[in-house]
């Protein structure tokens, strides 16, 4: 079994870079990025994929290399694809263009390919290594990777509150606990994210948008002329959110979850009728529903009352708290809506992944741990 080389991290370091520049446009396809060295192990090509249905990192970075290519070395932050597709399949391209050596950061969770593309480069006699990375190479697809082995995408809840945990005041008002520096971040996981999920309690109450503001993300690198839109999903049991709300007039796309049927007068591609569970919708079916819509990554902008149920139903990967120095007392409203546990067992157990200053506020992550549902 052959092994990696000290220059396979760098120039793997290199092409995880570059999967990174397609971090808010490639979906519903995974972020990769590809490097190609020539037999000498010069730099000769390089890519990433901007966009599904568009040309993958190996086939920009093969086009850039051309002949160079032959006898090289490519590396690959994901498992080269094996299948027809939208198009033709990248191991087919490497093997063509003559590669006598691929480096590959993890292995494709996709069903179609898993372990073939590898395969299909061994067979054509080229040396194929692999889990260079991979951890890294992983972080950067925790939507596709979680949607191909259970089907449903990763989901980040989104909390702005204070220091004593509450998200507005006793009176609902809640504009602005956190300022301006985290409310641009914010807009940076709007854009990566496949859908923005919110109940209709907050679609009543502030009447957002959940659009991408693009003056407020000021990305830099961004690869496609205009900002790809995240689509809305909100959470409406009995379908009863006027029909004035913005959400529903601004040309964007936004579905309604519902355990209603559509009327014959609504567009029922955009009604998304659910089981029902105690009168609410089913948010373990709403997320398999997602995920079958090739929905990678869901960012939730909701009350405590959605967030706390998404959390009681284990349905939260991460949770994401922008947390502002102020203190709000003890009336204000608390920031998730969980029923009152008995013992520090039932309680939801969180690890911190990273901690950061944004402006005058700390926007903390924590990964949210397997639980069963509490009933």
């Amino acid at each position: 079994m052959p092994h990696a080389i000290a220059t396979d991290y760098h120039w793997m370091a290199q092409a995880i870079q570059l999967a990174r520049r397609g971090l808010y446009t490639t979906s519903p396809n995974p972020r990769v990025g590809c490097i190609i060295l020539d037999k000498n192990g010069t730099l000769a090509g390089k890519g990433y994929h901007v966009e599904a249905g568009t040309a993958h990192a190996e086939v920009h970075a093969l086009q850039e290399a051309g002949a160079s290519s032959r006898g090289g070395t490519a590396y690959v932050t994901l498992e080269p694809c094996s299948h027809f597709g939208r198009t033709p399949p990248c191991a087919n391209a490497l093997i063509e263009a003559g590669v006598a050596r691929v480096v590959v950061a993890m292995t494709d969770p996709n069903p179609n390919v898993s372990g073939s593309g590898i395969a299909r480069l061994q067979e054509a006699g080229i040396e194929v290594i692999s889990d260079v990375m991979a951890a890294q190479a992983a972080a950067l697809n925790p939507g596709f990777i979680k949607r191909m082995m259970t089907g449903k995408p990763f989901v980040r809840v989104k909390l702005g509150v204070s220091l004593d945990g509450k998200i507005a005041l006793a009176n609902g008002v809640s504009q602005w606990i956190t300022g301006p520096a985290a409310r641009r971040d914010v807009q940076r996981f709007r854009a990566q994210s496949c859908a923005i999920l919110t109940g209709s309690g907050t679609a009543r109450a502030d009447n957002p948008s959940l659009l991408v503001r693009p003056s407020e993300a000021r990305f830099e690198d961004y690869p496609l002329h205009n900002i790809r839109q995240p689509v809305r999903v909100v959470v409406d049991s009995k379908q009863s959110l006027p029909a004035e709300l913005q959400l529903f007039n601004d040309g964007k796309t936004t579905y309604v979850a519902t355990t209603r049927q559509p009327a014959e007068t609504e567009s029922p591609s955009h009604v998304l009728s659910l089981p029902g569970k105690g009168g609410q919708v089913d948010l373990s079916a709403l997320m398999e529903r997602l995920g079958a819509m090739q929905l990678n990554e869901v960012w939730v902008e909701a009350g405590p009352g959605l967030a706390g149920a998404l959390l009681q139903q284990g349905e939260v990967d991460e949770l994401i708290v922008y947390q502002a120095p102020k203190l709000l007392g003890d009336n204000a409203i608390s920031m998730v809506s969980l029923p009152a546990f008995d013992t520090l067992a039932e309680a939801v157990e969180l690890r911190m992944t990273d901690s950061r200053r944004v402006g005058n506020d700390m926007r903390l992550q924590f990964a949210v741990s397997s639980r069963s549902e509490v009933d």
